[in-house]
């Protein structure tokens, strides 16, 4: 949300009609993205327990590492991350189990 308001308020004109990547110039493996999402849905639902991933294995063209770069965003649209993922999941939460609800 916080790209498309800065994209849709820019004064910017070399800011407008691009693609920008997204991210927090930081890691977060899919095992922790996982864990991170499981102890806030055990925390928050009643009745719910942990399971622990289930794992397949790699398919072809799956990326096993990436790190976006958000240089573009930051100098177009002097763009700097106001939520790292454990803060931006504790916000989002609640959001997601009322909607599955």
């Amino acid at each position: 949300m916080q790209i498309n308001l800065l994209v849709a308020t820019t004064d910017n004109n070399d800011a407008t009609d691009q693609v920008y990547n997204v991210a927090l110039n930081d890691r977060t493996s899919l095992n922790q993205l996982y864990q991170m999402m499981e102890d806030r849905l055990v925390h928050r639902t009643t009745g719910l327990e942990k399971k622990g991933p289930i794992y397949r294995d790699f398919r072809a063209g799956d990326v096993r590492h990436s790190l976006l770069n958000i240089s573009k965003a930051q100098d177009l649209l002097d763009y700097q991350p106001k939520y790292k993922i454990d803060k931006g999941l504790n916000e989002a939460m609640n959001w997601y189990i009322n909607s599955l609800s």
